[in-house]
């Protein structure tokens, strides 16, 4: 009874983590762009956010084995509520950059520690359910944040102070508890050269996904607000999109179980950019054309980092998942600071709508790459396959959420087999034959 009261304090930390930084990401977009803020300026107010994560993902563990989690944890949260206030006294384009660089670390590192916590109390037995109601937990907490918009405004202090509330207040469940403090955090488990080794789709999928999400969730509330949607409407759009896309990963999650995820990589990306194209042509105005266009984005681009993930652990040695998911949010991560830059510079030279320019041409490209490499390397036998597995692609996991993945638990257990690659002859005939060779070859 202990550690189940342990674990759902933790999940309310981490509940309160999430409210605050899905209200204050969404309100900082359409604040600023209410304040005039250029384009550019916006969009590097989305660069801040991925430098200070990845930095704070990196350095915190540091921090950390000098301070022990529960100061650190304080600390970070402290800091990170004074940013959000500052936001609010200091509205100033510039100022707002460099801030939100300073949010985006401290929020790192709060929930590394949080994630710190849960890895210790959770059991192997329990590590899945755990897994999967974390997640749940936070794109439900980011989603609510992101509502509460509609009823706080954008204008004047309250969403601000709102958002500091929250994120001080999810000091508590660490700060109460009689634990002893868990083991130190993980150092950064990340190999590139093995991620593309393992499968360049997935390396593909990752920075992919974070340059249109990167951009998409930075300058999608500034394309609502200049097509004629107030506050709540922007936080409807974005709801909508957010609930479509988190229910959208299990359907799509159970089938790459039983096909080659490759097809779904294909299916979802190829629809997602479809649907960008389709607003660029159609650019509609704020009505229900805009809503449904969301909807379908949403849909079709959330799932595509979880399945991508999936993907790669099809084809990990033992031992590599750690490694190999490490590896993608990195990439992700270079994606998610570069892509708000490139699409506000292509929406100031062009049309807001250039926007999705920039998603269509992100995930058409990964279709197209996942097609080709179909025609090289063969599926995994569904048998042989780890179940799939939902996650978040917003930018806030952590190397502590890929440590809870139950996958990095299970993978000294099951030997992952490596394909090998498709003979020119053989692609003219269809392959019924399971590889059985584990060898090292490219995805």
């Amino acid at each position: 009874m202990a550690s189940v009261i342990k674990i759902y304090a933790l999940f309310l930390g981490s509940a309160l983590l999430m409210f605050g930084g899905g209200l204050q990401g969404l309100l900082l977009s359409v604040r600023g762009a209410e304040e005039e803020f250029s384009l550019l300026a916006l969009g590097l107010i989305g660069t801040g956010w991925s430098v200070g994560f990845v930095t704070g993902s990196i350095a915190v563990p540091m921090i950390v084995r000098n301070v022990g989690h529960i100061r650190a944890f304080s600390v970070m949260a402290a800091i990170g509520s004074i940013t959000i206030l500052l936001n609010l006294l200091f509205i100033n384009d510039v100022g707002w950059i460099l801030l939100r660089a300073l949010s985006g670390f401290c929020f790192a590192g709060a929930a590394m520690i949080v994630e710190s916590w849960l890895n210790e109390v959770a059991d192997n037995k329990s590590r899945g359910t755990t897994f999967s109601i974390y997640v749940t937990i936070n794109m439900a907490s980011s989603t609510l944040g992101q509502i509460a918009m509609s009823v706080t405004g954008t204008s004047g202090y309250v969403p601000f102070v709102i958002g500091a509330i929250s994120f001080i207040c999810a000091i508590l469940p660490t700060a109460l508890t009689s634990s002893p403090q868990p083991r130190p955090l993980s150092s950064a488990k990340i190999d590139v050269r093995l991620l593309y080794k393992t499968s360049p789709v997935a390396a593909i999928a990752a920075f992919s996904v974070g340059m249109a999400n990167g951009a998409f969730g930075t300058l999608a509330p500034v394309y609502g607000y200049q097509r004629g949607l107030d506050a709540s409407g922007i936080a409807l759009l974005f709801a909508i999109a957010a609930i479509l896309g988190a229910v959208a990963q299990i359907p799509f999650g159970r089938l790459s179980d039983r096909i080659d995820r490759r097809l779904v990589l294909i299916g979802l990306a190829g629809f997602a950019a479809f649907v960008g194209a389709l607003t660029v042509i159609i650019n509609p105005q704020a009505g229900w054309m805009m809503y449904v266009l969301f909807a379908c984005y949403g849909f079709a681009a959330n799932p595509i980092y979880a399945v991508a993930v999936a993907h790669a652990n099809d084809f990990a040695k033992d031992g590599d998942f750690a490694k190999i998911a490490g590896g993608m949010l990195l990439i992700m991560g270079v994606g998610l600071a570069i892509g708000p830059a490139v699409a506000s510079m292509i929406m100031g030279a062009w049309s807001p709508v250039g926007l999705f320019v920039v998603t269509a041409l992100f995930h058409g490209l990964l279709a197209v790459a996942a097609f080709l490499r179909m025609r090289i390397r063969r599926s995994i036998d569904a048998a042989d396959r780890a179940p799939f597995q939902p996650m978040t692609n917003d930018g806030k996991q952590t190397l502590e959420s890929i440590v809870l993945d139950p996958r990095t638990e299970s993978e000294e257990d099951t030997e992952m087999p490596v394909d090998e690659p498709i003979l020119p002859e053989e692609l003219a005939t269809p392959i019924d034959t399971p590889n059985e060779d584990k060898r090292d070859v490219q995805d």
